[in-house]
């Protein structure tokens, strides 16, 4: 494999509360007889981005989403700031038990995903505004000077009265960002933000994602960007088949990998 150049993310975040936001242990996920999720563990400290990184159907994106408990998973734990989600029923049975956890959970775990999602009916401001005034029931006032401040921050506050389709597909991403953080989450959960985006607009989500990243904020990342998952990551995660073949700083994960498949992807990777 030819060498890198990735510059690897700063090592000085603050270490703050060691309490995990996220923590997975031993997870497995199956759709029928296909077990896609075969025993991961995965912890996201406070103020912590860790990469998910592999192939096509290694399980990145279904990982996410069952921390999300958009999939329900039939084996292992899923803690948020130490509590666990609370299930019922065995294997392909199991479900969460609990829907008020589950509702209360997910308005802590914003979800971006990679085909922005946007409610075509209602403008940018709108769907910003949209989900912290009739989920979290906050004061419309104080919602839409917070919305106004967060499109601004993502690089479009003169966009707040146009409708999605009139935008776009980076500008649709970074509103997606900014309705995500209208809910004021604990953590960030980011499929894919930038693969259905042209290069040049990919450029304009990740500066972004960058922008968060230097703010300290948790997120978990699935990208096939192998210099942003080099450029934000404290940790990257390297899933192949279903489970994690190797993880590390991403200093030593893409100058120095362990094993061979992962040489592999990133050489693949690089070679694209």
């Amino acid at each position: 494999m030819s060498e890198t150049n990735f510059s690897p993310a700063s090592p000085s975040r603050p270490d703050g509360s060691r309490a995990a936001v996220i923590e997975i242990r031993n997870l497995h996920k199956a759709y029928a007889q296909l077990e896609v999720i075969k025993g991961v563990d995965l912890i996201a400290p406070r103020g912590h981005v860790i990469s998910l990184i592999g192939s096509s159907g290694s399980g990145k994106s279904t990982l996410l989403r069952c921390c999300n408990l958009l999939e329900d998973s039939q084996q292992g734990e899923i803690l948020f700031e130490g509590e666990p989600v609370k299930w019922r029923g065995t294997g392909l049975a199991r479900i969460p038990a609990d829907r008020a956890q589950v509702t209360r959970l997910r308005t802590n775990l914003a979800m971006v995903f990679q085909q922005f999602n946007l409610w075509s009916h209602l403008t940018i401001l709108q769907n910003v505004m949209e989900a912290p005034i009739h989920v979290l029931k906050r004061d419309p006032v104080q919602v839409e000077a917070r919305a106004r401040e967060l499109l601004a921050k993502v690089g479009i506050g003169d966009k707040a009265d146009a409708w999605p389709a009139q935008l776009s597909g980076g500008q649709q991403q970074r509103a997606a960002i900014a309705r995500a953080l209208c809910m004021e989450p604990k953590a960030l959960l980011l499929d894919e933000p930038t693969s259905a985006l042209d290069p040049e607009l990919q450029q304009e989500v990740v500066r972004v994602i960058k922008d968060l990243a230097a703010e300290h904020r948790t997120m978990l990342l699935v990208t096939h960007d192998m210099r942003l998952a080099a450029d934000v990551s404290d940790q990257v995660v390297f899933l192949h088949q279903g489970r994690i073949e190797e993880q590390g700083p991403p200093a030593q994960l893409f100058s120095a990998p362990r094993s061979e498949r992962l040489r592999q992807f990133l050489s693949a990777s690089m070679a694209n």
